[in-house]
């Protein structure tokens, strides 16, 4: 293994997690700046012999940004091109194309440096829908009742297969008791 595969080993043990500093009024989250996502990586980059590089290039409908780690041995490591669209509405929109570099520089870093960005707005915007969404409510007693009142091996698994995954260990001694009490 290479000296730079060893330093950039040492170097991603170091990285920090980036802070959720700014807010997004839209989602109303919040979620680590461009600024935060290279604070989180460059000292430690840097003490590894790592220089931090972000290569960006416009394209006919939004921008292209690789993320370099270039090695002080002269070897590198590419993130590979992420394209991020700039949505302009067909017109030649500065602001756009700023947003889509800066989200492009943001993602590119985190994917090429293996961190996983805590609170990701991506796919609730991408969705169209606040990443707050509540989940729904559940009725334990309904759920419970369903299940006592099961008189068939085929009510119980239907009655089962209603209980949200994650609510199933709090009902999984009942559902096992009274399993026992049908007739196969």
């Amino acid at each position: 293994m290479s000296d730079m595969y060893k330093d950039f080993i040492k170097a991603q043990s170091e990285f920090e997690k980036a802070s959720k500093d700014a807010k997004n009024p839209h989602f109303k989250s919040k979620y680590a700046d461009l600024a935060s996502c290279i604070e989180a990586v460059k000292s430690a980059l840097n003490s590894n012999n790592f220089a931090l590089l972000q290569l960006t290039k416009e394209c006919e409908s939004g921008v292209s940004v690789n993320t370099v780690f270039l090695h002080a041995s002269g070897e590198k490591i590419e993130g590979g091109a992420l394209y991020i669209p700039a949505s302009t509405g067909g017109r030649n929109d500065a602001h756009a194309f700023g947003s889509a570099l800066t989200y492009a520089r943001r993602y590119s870093l985190l994917a090429a440096a293996g961190i996983a960005p805590e609170d990701d707005d991506g796919n609730a915007a991408a969705a169209g829908q606040p990443q707050t969404q509540q989940q729904p409510s559940v009725n334990m007693n309904a759920l419970s009742d369903s299940i006592k009142s099961a008189m068939t091996l085929h009510e119980l698994k239907t009655a089962w297969e209603a209980v949200p995954k994650a609510h199933q260990p709090k009902l999984e001694a009942l559902k096992n008791s009274k399993k026992e009490e049908l007739p196969a």
